[in-house]
């Protein structure tokens, strides 16, 4: 039984924890009447979040109206000095937290020590939208691996998560085979899906496609996915597209123009009730991680001398809605400039 650190327990990486853990009975009298605990799994995140979850466990709502899960962690931390404090020693580290923060965390998992001890033997997998991801953190390439996943996960307050769309999760074909086994027997259990992409580079161009659309055309709007499909927007997304798909190719993926596009719009009609993250990110003035999707295609483009001015357009408004002082000002979050995705 693998263990596993979410680093960025936020909404998707508090929902990944309870996909990869295995629930023990605890102790408290009558084998009915005891407490599940999860003891493969640790939490590191927000102090707000993770003091509830200590104080209640981790609810998780898993279909809307019903009693949502609640999940006790054995192992749970706020800041990187707690998780050196304990007898929890990672075999793997997910990371989850938003893309801005990959180079603030490898710095201050460096400086910490921890490779030296704790994490001396752990894998890294990155969990998150965007692409340039396993550049910005900054550790032993052998040892980073990166996942894509279309679950939709939204707080339903501190220590509560709900599930709002099911998706499988996609995985680098070259993820070592006990931990391979490990994701899909764990995701499997629990009704998901873990695929692992020999493609994994063109599987993430897709997602950056739909992300590239529907993240700041959302987070603009102030809409839910939907509002992708919007008769009045049918140029615009053909547009984003187009530049994506040329910017692709200069890269040395090729895609088919009308195939992404037919996908992209696939994606928003299959989850048009959903908020999409950058969305949810603007509206609780976070960060948003428009720099790894759209000015990922900006600064790509800009090295081939290619103009796309859709998603350099796109990317100066996100930017400039984003809210600085709410987010640098913000106490109650992972250790020094680590924004939680979700």
């Amino acid at each position: 039984m693998a263990k596993v650190l979410i680093y960025g327990a936020g909404s998707i990486g508090s929902f990944f924890g309870y996909l990869l853990s295995e629930v023990v009975v605890g102790d408290g009298g009558k084998e009915e009447n005891r407490t599940p605990i999860v003891e493969n799994v640790a939490l590191l995140g927000r102090r707000g979040h993770i003091g509830k979850i200590r104080e209640k466990g981790l609810e998780v709502a898993l279909t809307e109206g019903d009693i949502p899960l609640s999940i006790r962690f054995r192992y749970t931390f706020a800041d990187l000095d707690e998780l050196a404090r304990s007898e929890f020693v990672p075999e793997v580290v997910v990371v989850t937290v938003k893309t801005p923060s990959l180079t603030a965390i490898a710095k201050e998992i460096k400086e910490s020590g921890l490779l030296a001890n704790k994490l001396s033997d752990a894998w890294f997998v990155l969990l998150m939208n965007g692409m340039g991801n396993r550049e910005r953190f900054d550790l032993p390439d052998d040892r980073i691996f990166e996942g894509i996943t279309s679950i939709g996960v939204v707080f339903s307050g501190e220590g509560g998560i709900e599930l709002k769309g099911r998706g499988k999760t996609v995985f680098e074909a070259e993820i070592g085979e006990d931990l391979k086994e490990f994701l899909e027997v764990r995701l499997s259990e629990k009704g998901f899906v873990a695929e692992f992409a020999v493609d994994f580079r063109a599987q993430q161009w897709m997602k950056l496609f739909a992300n590239a659309v529907i993240n700041p055309i959302t987070a603009l709007t102030r809409e839910k996915n939907g509002i992708v499909l919007s008769e009045h927007l049918a140029g615009v997304v053909e547009t984003i597209v187009g530049e994506c798909v040329a910017v692709a190719e200069k890269e040395g993926q090729k895609f088919d123009e009308r195939e992404v596009l037919k996908f992209v719009r696939n994606v928003a009609k299959e989850t048009s009730a959903n908020t999409s993250s950058m969305l949810q990110d603007v509206l609780r003035g976070r960060w948003t991680e428009i720099d790894s999707i759209n000015g990922y295609i900006f600064d790509i483009a800009a090295k081939h001398d290619t103009k796309v001015l859709a998603n350099e357009m796109l990317c100066g408004l996100v930017k400039a809605i984003e809210t600085r002082e709410t987010k640098v000002a913000a106490s109650d979050r992972l250790p020094r400039n680590v924004k939680v995705k979700g």
